[in-house]
C-alpha cells in the first residue's frame, strides 16, 4: 500500500540516523489524507513521538508568525510594504539602513548579513537582553547594498519583530496569538517565554520533542528554544521561537491556502498574501516564504512553481501548493541529540516526491 511505502521510508531514515522521530501530515482539497508519527521524541527517555507532538519550529517562525503579523498591520494600514524602516524605528534614522523597506526585510534583500552570534555578546552584558540585541542590529554593518541581492537573513526578521512591537505596543507572541491563532481556534502554536516557561512545560511536558544536547548550556533542550539568539533574549523573536504540532500548523496552512486561492478566510487578507508571494527579480524567496527552487528543491520535483513553504533548522518544514490544493507538513527533531546531523537535506526531497507520487 502507498501509506506503507511512506512509513517504510521514514522508518529507514530513522534506522540510518537521519532523525530520531518524525510526524507527517498531508492534506488535499482541505482533507487530511495522511497523518502519522514515527520514532522517538526523546531518545534518552525512550519517549515515543506522537501525532500531536510539539516541535521547536525554528525558522517556520518567520512565515507562520512574523510574516502573518506584518500582513495584519498592512491590512490595517498601520504600515506599508514600501515604507522605510527609518520612518518607523527612530534608531535607524541616521544609519545606512534608514532606507530599507518592510518589503526588503520580508524578502531578504535588505543587505543585512545572514547571521551573527549575538548571543555571545548578550550573555556578557548587564543590559536588558532584547534592548541590547536591538542596539546590535542598529550598529550592524550591512554586507550588501540594499535591494541588490537576496541573502536569507535572521537579522531582518529580528527587525521586523521590533517593528511589530513598536506599532502594536505588544510583543510578537501576544499579537499573533490574539490576532491570528485564537480566531482560527489554533491552540497548540505558541512561543515559550523562558521567564515563564514552567507554565507551558506543565501542560506540554510529555508532548515536546527534544532538540540538541547543548554543549554550552550543558543540558538537553526540551521546551527551550534551540536557536541561540532567540534563547538569549528570552525565547521570543521574529526569526525563531515558535513551537507547535502538525495539526495546528495545518490549520494555519489551510488559511494561507484559502488566501492564495481567493477563498473565504477568517483572518488573512487574500490580496495581501497574494502580493507577498509574487516573485521579484526571479529570486526563490518571496515575502516571508520560500518557493521551490528550480534545481534540487527541498520540496521535491512535484510542487508547482506557485507553491510556498519554508524550512526550519531543527528539521521542520511545510509546503503549500495552491494549484493542486496540496499541503505537506514534515516535522522532525533532526538536531536531537546533535545539531551536526544533516542527512535530512537529501531525505526531504525524496520523502516529498514519494508522498506526492503515492498519495496524490
Amino acid at each position: 500500500m502507498a501509506k506503507d511505502r511512506i512509513s517504510e521510508a521514514i522508518q529507514q531514515a530513522i534506522s540510518q540516523g537521519i532523525f530520531p522521530g518524525a510526524v507527517i501530515l498531508c492534506a488535499v482539497n482541505q482533507k487530511i489524507i495522511f497523518h502519522e508519527s514515527y520514532g522517538m521524541a526523546d531518545v534518552f527517555k525512550k519517549r515515543k513521538m506522537r501525532k500531536d507532538s510539539i516541535f521547536d519550529l525554528a525558522s517556520l517562525t518567520k512565515p507562520l508568525a512574523t510574516t502573518l503579523a506584518v500582513s495584519k498591520l498592512i491590512e490595517r494600514h498601520q504600515i506599508f510594504l514600501d515604507q522605510k524602516i527609518g520612518s518607523i524605528l527612530e534608531a535607524f534614522n541616521s544609519s545606512e539602513k534608514a532606507d530599507i523597506t518592510v518589503d526588503m526585510l520580508l524578502r531578504h534583500t535588505s543587505g543585512f548579513p545572514a547571521f551573527r552570534d549575538y548571543f555571545k555578546k548578550i550573555m556578557k552584558t548587564n543590559e536588558i537582553p532584547r534592548q541590547y540585541l536591538r542596539h546590535l542590529l542598529v550598529h550592524e554593518a550591512l554586507e550588501n547594498k540594499i535591494d541588490t541581492c537576496q541573502v536569507y537573513s535572521d537579522l531582518g526578521f529580528m527587525v521586523l519583530s521590533w517593528i511589530i512591537e513598536k506599532i502594536t505596543c505588544q510583543r510578537l507572541d501576544h499579537f499573533v496569538s490574539e490576532q491570528i491563532y485564537s480566531p482560527l481556534e489554533i491552540d497548540d502554536l505558541f512561543f515559550i517565554d523562558l521567564d515563564r516557561k514552567n507554565e507551558k512545560l506543565k501542560k506540554y511536558r510529555q508532548k515536546i520533542a527534544a532538540t540538541q544536547k547543548c554543549p554550552w548550556r550543558k543540558k538537553l533542550l526540551k521546551g527551550e528554544v534551540d536557536d541561540d539568539n532567540a534563547w538569549a533574549v528570552g525565547g521570543i523573536e521574529g526569526h525563531a521561537g515558535l513551537f507547535g504540532d502538525a495539526g495546528s500548523i495545518y490549520k494555519l496552512c489551510r488559511e494561507i491556502l484559502n488566501a492564495l486561492q481567493s477563498n473565504p478566510t477568517k483572518v488573512l487578507a487574500p490580496d495581501i498574501i497574494k502580493a507577498f508571494v509574487q516573485k521579484k527579480n526571479h529570486y526563490d524567496m518571496v515575502a516571508g516564504f520560500d518557493t521551490p527552487s528550480e534545481k534540487k528543491s527541498s520540496s521535491g520535483q512535484f510542487f508547482s512553481s506557485s507553491s510556498v513553504g519554508h524550512l526550519g533548522f531543527t528539521g521542520t518544514s511545510f509546503w503549500i501548493d495552491p494549484e493542486t490544493s496540496v499541503i505537506i507538513i514534515f516535522l522532525t527533531n533532526r538536531v536531537h541529540p546533535l545539531r551536526s546531523n544533516e542527512g535530512i537535506k537529501e531525505f526531504r526531497p525524496r520523502i516529498h516526491d514519494l508522498i506526492y507520487s503515492e498519495l496524490m
